[in-house]
Order: structure tokens, then C-alpha cells, then sequence
């Protein structure tokens, strides 16, 4: 069959665009992408195995959803940061997570402690072997299958926007990994939801995302000026 994305069947060209559109969202939430970084649409669908178009669509896509950023020149670039950035989006990530985990909690599952606490150990295991790519993708499972306990929250697409957005800034959780967290919220919001406390489990997540985002090494973000 060619390559021509002009010749390929409409379901095989749309199944093409939502994989490639998928692929490089997850790459940006888990920190794969740099801050600043510029990307090409030749050189992502070389990556990706692919015709230019699917690429262009996903980062259409992606742009507009704030994960990416178009230039004046035309050129896609990974967002930048300022301090007052940085500070919002973990204001809006405790109110839109506290809301998304009082709304799980409303909802849950015999077996939600139980499957949260399975993903905490495997997130404790990466940390032990300084696995970071592993630790980043089980805190986002833990996270999402939390508040994604809750049947068509209108919260959830804000928060994975959020997770978009502080997404790049993950990869300085290489240097960090391991020596920055003293205490597991985790744990906090497991034993809340075992003992079916709303209260406890807003506190556990509220620690968790400041803890999590105040542990990035500062001196490190490359924010730009307000």
C-alpha cells in the first residue's frame, strides 16, 4: 500500500493521525519533550515512521491544547515558564484534582485501594531502582486511575491539559528521583479511601501535587522572565 496519506483508506488515515497524535501526547506528559524545544514535523515523522501528515495534524492538535506552542515564525516549540506560570498551574492542579478525587471517592470501586496501592508499589520499586520513565508513568497511573474512578468527569480532559503543560518540566525528575519525596501521600490517599474519608483523601492529593512539584529542582527549571 503507499505511503501517500492522499491514497491511504479514510479509517486507515484517521487511525494513523489518533495513534501519532496519542504517541507524542504521552511523550510530552512523561517529560520526553524539553522545555523550549523546538520540534519538526519532518523529523517527528521520521521518528515516528510516518507520512508529514498525521504529524501536522497531531501537532495542530496539541497546540491547541496548549501542550505545544506556535511561533510567530511558524516554527512548534515546547513551551516555556515563568515563575507566576509555574505557581498557577499547581493552584489549578489542586483545585481541579481535589474535585476529580472527592468525585472518585463518591464512586468507588470495592477494589479501587486495592488497585491504587498494586501502581504505589511498582511507583516505590522504579524509585528503588532509579527508574525514572518507570516512576513518572506509574505516579500519572495512580493519579488517573484515581480520579478517572469517577463515570464522565468533566474534570478529567482540564487535568490531563494541566499534566500537558507541567509535562516537560517531568524530565528533571532524573536528578531529583528518590531524594525529594520524604514522605507518600500515596499511602495517605489509599488509607483514606480504605477508611472512606473525603477529607483525608483532599489533604493526601492537595501534599501530594505541592510536594511534587515543589520538589523540582528550582534552580534547574529553565523558566523565562514574566
Amino acid at each position: 500500500m503507499s505511503n501517500d496519506p492522499e491514497e491511504t483508506p479514510p479509517d486507515m488515515l484517521e487511525t494513523t493521525q489518533e495513534r501519532v497524535y496519542r504517541s507524542l501526547r504521552w511523550r510530552i506528559m512523561r517529560g520526553h519533550f524539553k522545555p523550549g524545544r523546538a520540534v519538526t514535523i519532518r523529523g517527528l515523522a521520521e521518528e515516528l515512521s510516518v507520512s508529514m501528515t498525521p504529524v501536522r495534524e497531531a501537532l495542530r492538535r496539541l497546540v491547541s491544547e496548549q501542550a505545544l506552542e506556535l511561533q510567530s515564525n511558524r516554527r512548534v516549540t515546547v513551551p516555556g515558564m515563568t515563575h507566576e506560570k509555574f505557581r498557577d498551574l499547581a493552584d489549578a492542579r489542586v483545585a481541579l484534582e481535589v474535585l476529580a478525587a472527592r468525585q472518585a471517592m463518591r464512586h468507588q470501586s470495592d477494589d479501587l485501594a486495592d488497585r491504587l496501592e498494586a501502581i504505589d508499589n511498582e511507583l516505590d520499586a522504579a524509585i528503588e531502582a532509579g527508574d525514572a520513565e518507570a516512576y513518572i508513568d506509574r505516579n500519572i497511573a495512580f493519579h488517573f486511575t484515581l480520579y478517572q474512578e469517577a463515570p464522565g468527569s468533566v474534570a478529567m480532559p482540564l487535568i490531563e491539559s494541566l499534566w500537558l503543560q507541567i509535562g516537560p518540566f517531568m524530565h528533571l525528575t532524573r536528578q531529583s528521583l528518590g531524594v525529594t519525596y520524604t514522605e507518600d501521600r500515596h499511602t495517605d490517599a489509599i488509607a483514606a479511601i480504605r477508611a472512606n474519608d473525603a477529607e483525608a483523601l483532599a489533604r493526601a492529593i492537595e501534599s501530594d501535587i505541592r510536594d511534587g512539584m515543589g520538589s523540582l529542582p528550582r534552580e534547574q527549571l529553565p523558566f523565562d522572565e514574566p
